[in-house]
């Protein structure tokens, strides 16, 4: 028999191998985990849904609906989206206390997590408005002075030139800015809560809104300053205008009420 000689491997052969190695484990890779995140999103989502409907049929099925459908003393939730109840019930005002004519804003009795499980249940029941991520509502990046051009165009009506809130009818109010979380503002241009008009991306961009929210925290946030002194509500030369006339004119008459009884009096003596 003739002795068989080795063959001897290309040099390159090992580099071959381990690409197709990588090659296979990257596409096992690709065809599964993507799989299993995914699966493991559907099934937290699902346990958000299922926690939030126990906190809805305690606390908010008894207005709403237990289907959220709506009743005499609620509005139907079908459609009005995660943000809204983000909004609602984390400035406090649901649960209501008693119907009337505007919920007022109060402390709030559930933590951020049963928020999100409350929400996540709600939007389960039809699509709307998604909470805003941080990135939506930072006002890092934004035109303060073209947010206060766009908050006197839409806003001021309600709200007045600095958002200190103001009256409204029927015993209604348009609440005071000064203090809300960015978050609630953002969302409440989203959902248009009460007797405020909504203003969804395709009527103001997210851009325009991040603009109106640095300008309420320039102008009425915990840091700002008013050069001028007294604010006076904030209202502009109306309040002012009102200062003056009030104020001023019942000092002038004053002084001249004093002068006259004195020159009477020098008069007399």
């Amino acid at each position: 028999m003739k002795k068989l000689s080795a063959r001897r491997r290309h040099p390159l052969a090992a580099v071959v191998v381990l690409l197709f190695a990588l090659a296979v484990t990257g596409g096992l890779y690709a065809a599964f985990a993507p799989a299993s995140e995914a699966q493991a999103d559907d099934t937290a989502q699902s346990l958000a849904i299922e926690e939030g409907k126990k906190l809805y049929s305690v606390g908010c099925a008894s207005c709403h609906g237990t289907g959220g459908q709506g009743s005499s003393d609620g509005p139907s939730l079908v459609g009005v989206g995660s943000a809204a109840v983000d909004f609602q019930v984390g400035t406090g005002r649901m649960p209501a206390q008693q119907p009337g004519a505007q919920v007022p804003k109060k402390k709030v009795i559930y933590d951020q997590k049963q928020i999100d499980q409350l929400a996540a249940y709600v939007a389960s029941l039809g699509a709307g408005p998604i909470t805003p991520t941080e990135k939506q509502y930072s006002p890092d990046g934004a035109d303060i002075a073209k947010g206060g051009d766009l908050f006197r165009t839409n806003c001021t009506q309600c709200h007045n030139f600095t958002g200190e809130g103001g009256a409204l009818t029927h015993g209604k109010t348009a609440p005071s800015l000064e203090g809300v979380d960015p978050k609630h503002i953002y969302e409440a241009m989203q959902t248009g809560p009460q007797n405020m008009p909504s203003f969804p991306d395709s009527t103001m961009p997210e851009q325009q809104k991040k603009d109106i929210i640095a300008y309420v925290k320039a102008v009425n946030g915990d840091e700002t300053v008013s050069p001028g002194g007294l604010s006076l509500g904030g209202l502009g030369p109306v309040s002012e205008g009102l200062f003056a006339w009030i104020f001023g004119l019942g000092a002038l008459i004053a002084v001249a009420v004093w002068v006259a009884a004195h020159t009477a009096k020098a008069k007399k003596s």
